[in-house]
This record gives C-alpha cells, structure tokens and sequence, in this order.
C-alpha cells in the first residue's frame, strides 16, 4: 500500500454505537449477497436484534431515483457522474436512515454494497483511480464505515454462470464486457487488502451453507 492510500484510510471510522452494529455486503454480481442477507437478518431476529436491510444505489426516495436514472441509462456515464451520483445517494442514506437507526439499542444495519463498490467499480473498473475516491469519502458522514464487511469472491466464470441462471435482464453494469469484470474483481480484492481489519474476504465458490456459517461463526465475536 502506498503512503498516500495508507494516509487516506486512516481517516474513515466506524460510527459509536455500543449496542448497535453496522454491517455490508459486497461482491460482484452473482456472489450471493442477498442470500446471505437473508440468513444474517434471520440470524438476528431470532436472538432479539431490530434489523433495518438496505441496498445502495437506493434505501430512499432520493436514492432510488439515481438508482433508477444509473442503472437504465441508455447511454454509458462518464465515471464521475456516476461517483457523484452513488456518493448523493450514500450521504442521504447515512443521514436519513443509517446513523438514526444505530442509535437505538440492538440494531443492525444491513447494507448490499458501500463505499467498497464504489472503490472497485468506479475507482478500479472505470479507472478513477482509489485515491480519488478515497477522497471524496473525506467529509461527514461519508466518512463513516461499517465496523464489519463480508466479501463475497469469487470469480468472473461463477459469475456469469449463475446471472445467466438467473435468466434476467441485464441492467447497465451486468451489460458490461470481461475485461470490465476482470478489473472490477481485481479492484474489489484491492479493497480487501485496503481495510483488511474491516472487511473479511469469503470464498464465495463455496456452497451457500459453508459461507453462511462463515459469516455467522464471525458474526458471534461481534454482536453487541
């Protein structure tokens, strides 16, 4: 890591919140997260925790209409368009829904995709550089980071096999060609060496049960 990327990290933390916990998910498309979430939120539940399931571009009013104007754009986006639009979204979400929910007792906050995506698909993928995007993360609250993260890997090949089970259509960063997915893998384990106190990178290959248990086994040493 190079000293202006170290210098950039140390300044993002984690929100005060003794009996509260702020938790995402991140991996690129077809990783799992949302089965994941699934299991984690029913973790939860059933030992009294209040959850709150949040997805970003979106969680909103505000944040789902650049959600909706990102991801049908007919036409592509310069990359810091599409920084500035995420980094509107996030902001509105930390103030409207995240910080006030973390300070009532016993609650976590459950979050498909932050700043991480961010990093590896416009700071990685679409090339703006980590550093840039760092900086951008400087001011309250976007400074705020989960206090855990789980990285769902895996690779390009997984990937395209299970969307193409899925049988949808793609919206505009599933449209994307290899080289773009090459990168955005790359960026996202990039990420992983960023924060690695932060973030626990998974062996998404695995089978669903295997990385459910991983998640939950760490989940235990961390519960308020």
């Amino acid at each position: 890591m190079n000293a202006n990327l170290k210098q950039l990290t140390s300044l993002f933390q984690s929100p005060v919140t003794p009996d509260s916990l702020f938790l995402s998910l991140e991996g690129i498309e077809g990783s799992g997260k949302s089965t994941q979430i699934k299991e984690i939120e029913k973790y939860l539940k059933e030992r009294g925790y209040r959850t709150l399931l949040l997805r970003e571009p979106g969680g909103t009013g505000f944040g789902e209409k650049l959600r909706e104007a990102v991801l049908t754009s007919p036409v592509k986006l310069h990359p810091l368009a599409e920084c500035h639009l995420f980094l509107a979204s996030r902001a509105q979400l930390l103030q409207e829904k995240i910080l006030p929910f973390l300070l009532e007792p016993k609650s976590v906050v459950i979050l498909d995709r932050y700043m991480d995506s961010t990093l590896s698909y416009q700071g990685k993928a679409r090339r703006l550089g980590m550093e840039t995007i760092l900086t951008l993360h400087q001011h309250h609250p976007l400074n705020l980071i989960p206090h855990r993260t789980y990285f769902l890997d895996i690779s390009l090949e997984t990937s395209m096999l299970r969307q193409a089970k899925r049988g949808q259509e793609k919206d505009y960063f599933e449209s994307q060609q290899a080289e773009f997915y090459l990168n955005l893998i790359d960026g996202y384990r990039e990420v992983a060496h960023l924060f690695p106190e932060r973030i626990l990178k998974i062996d998404a290959e695995e089978s669903e049960y295997l990385v459910t248990k991983t998640i939950l086994n760490d989940l235990k040493r961390r519960l308020p």
